[in-house]
C-alpha cells in the first residue's frame, strides 16, 4: 500500500495534548489554532522538537479564522471545543452559553470536508438536560452542509436536520458519525478522566468506525495490589494493610474477585497505572536535585478539607480541573502515603497527562495546571488518531474532497 501523506488541522488547540497524540500518530499537522495567548506560547515552545517547522500556529480567535485560506487536503480535523457551557462545573447553558463553539468546529468541517473529524469534550454534554442540543450537534456534525438560516432557531433547524435524516438521503458531504464516553485510565493514562469522544469519517470513504477496546482495568490493578501483591513488588514495598474497602470483604478472591472478574483481569493483563506509577522516579520536588528536572518546583500552601483530600498515591489520579475561579486543591494535589498533601508540580501534573518529559511549560504554576486541565492525555488521543489513520488508510475509494460522494 503505497504510503499517503495525511495532512491535519487542531483547533482550540490549547496546550497542545489533543495536536500531540495525532502528531504521534502520524499526521502532518498544517495549522494549531487557539485564542489564548499564554497556549500559544506553550505550542510555540514546542513546536520545533516535536511538531516539526511545518505546522503553523495561528493566535486567533476561531470565529474569525478563515478556513478557506487552507486549501490543501486534510484528512483530520481535531479540536476540543470549551467545555464550560457543558461542565459539571459550570453554568451549564449549552447553547445560551456564548463560549459554546460546536458551531465554529462544525464550520470548519463545512469547509475543509476533512476525510475525518474528531471532537473531545467533557461527561456533562451527555447529561438528560442537555440530550436534545447533544442529538443536535450529533446531526449537525453527520449533515454539515444544511446550515442553519438566518434568525431560524436551532430547534426548527434541527427538525429540518431530523427529516433529511429520516429520508436517508445522501446527496452531498454527509459523515457517519459516532461517539462514546471514555475513561483515560483505561486506555493507560494514570489518571481517571471520563471525555465524550465523537468521531466521523466522511461516507465517500465507505469506512466504518470503532472505538478501541479498552486495554488497562481496574479489576487488574486491584487483582494486582490485594490478590498477588505483584504491585507492590514491583516498586520494592511493603504491601500496606488492606484498605477498609476491601477489607469488608469476607472472602477477597470469591467476593472482591468473583471468576468473571478474574478472568476479565487476566484478559485485560495490563492493569490500571497510579499516580505513583507515573512520577516514581522523579525526586521530591523539595529536595535538590529537583531543581535539575524542568517545570519540577515545590508549591507550598496545599491543605486538606472535606472533599479536597488529593490524589491517593496507589490509585490512578482524580481528574486534573483547569477551574473556572483559580486551581481547585483537591484534583491538582496528592495524597501522600502518611496522610499529608503536597501540590502536583506541573511536571507530575504533565506525566499524569502523558505528556513527555521534553515538554516545555513556559508559563507560571497557575496557568500551566490551568492548560493541563483542560488538556487532552497525550496516550488517549494517539490511541484515537492511530485507528482513525488505519481507517483512512483502507478506503477502498478516496474521492475528491470538492465532489465527496
Amino acid at each position: 500500500m503505497e504510503k499517503v501523506t495525511m495532512k491535519s488541522v487542531d483547533i482550540f488547540a490549547g496546550a497542545g495534548g489533543l495536536t500531540l497524540g495525532i502528531y504521534r500518530a502520524g499526521f502532518q499537522h498544517q495549522l494549531a489554532v487557539e485564542w489564548n495567548d499564554r497556549a500559544c506560547q506553550t505550542l510555540l515552545q514546542n513546536k520545533h522538537d516535536l511538531f516539526g517547522e511545518q505546522m503553523a500556529v495561528a493566535r486567533c480567535d476561531v470565529a474569525l479564522f478563515d478556513f478557506s485560506s487552507i486549501t490543501d487536503d486534510i484528512a483530520l480535523l481535531a479540536g476540543g471545543p470549551p467545555c464550560q457551557p457543558f461542565s459539571n462545573g459550570g453554568l451549564h447553558r449549552s447553547f445560551q452559553d456564548k463560549r459554546d463553539m460546536f458551531p465554529q468546529f462544525i464550520r470548519a468541517v463545512r469547509s475543509l470536508k476533512p476525510q475525518a473529524f474528531l471532537v473531545e469534550n467533557v461527561k456533562g454534554l451527555l447529561r438528560k438536560s442537555f440530550a436534545e442540543y447533544f442529538q443536535y450537534l450529533i446531526w449537525q456534525l453527520t449533515y454539515p452542509e444544511i446550515p442553519i438560516r438566518p434568525s431560524e432557531h436551532w430547534n426548527e433547524h434541527a427538525l429540518r436536520l431530523k427529516q433529511y435524516d429520516r429520508k436517508g438521503l445522501q446527496d452531498g458531504l454527509f459523515y457517519n458519525v459516532t461517539f462514546r464516553l471514555l475513561n483515560a485510565a483505561d486506555y493507560g493514562v494514570p489518571q481517571r478522566r471520563d471525555r465524550v469522544f465523537i468521531i466521523g469519517i466522511r461516507s465517500d470513504l465507505k469506512q466504518e468506525w470503532s472505538f478501541p477496546q479498552p486495554t488497562h482495568s481496574q479489576e487488574a490493578l486491584l487483582y494486582s495490589q490485594w490478590v498477588t501483591r505483584e504491585y507492590w513488588e514491583q516498586f520494592s514495598l511493603s504491601p500496606p494493610e488492606i484498605p477498609p474497602k476491601v477489607s469488608q470483604q469476607r472472602k477477597l478472591q470469591s467476593r472482591l474477585f468473583p471468576p468473571d472478574r478474574v478472568a476479565a483481569a487476566q484478559q485485560h493483563r495490563q492493569r490500571w497505572l497510579t499516580v505513583r506509577d507515573a512520577i516514581d522516579n522523579l525526586p521530591d520536588p523539595r529536595q535538590e536535585e529537583a531543581k535539575d528536572i524542568g517545570n519540577h518546583n515545590f508549591i507550598p500552601g496545599a491543605r486538606q478539607y472535606p472533599g479536597h483530600t488529593g490524589s491517593p498515591l496507589d490509585e490512578p489520579a482524580k481528574t486534573l480541573k483547569a477551574g473556572v475561579h483559580g486551581v481547585p486543591g483537591g484534583e491538582n494535589m496528592m495524597r501522600l502515603t502518611d496522610g499529608t498533601v503536597r501540590y502536583f508540580t506541573v511536571r507530575e501534573a504533565a506525566r499524569l497527562q502523558t505528556f513527555p518529559d521534553s515538554y516545555r511549560f513556559p508559563v507560571a504554576w497557575t496557568e500551566a495546571m490551568h492548560q493541563l486541565g483542560n488538556a487532552v492525555p497525550v496516550t488517549l488521543s494517539e490511541i484515537l488518531a492511530k485507528r482513525i489513520k488505519i481507517t483512512l488508510s483502507y478506503a477502498r475509494d478516496i474521492s475528491s474532497p470538492e465532489d465527496p460522494r
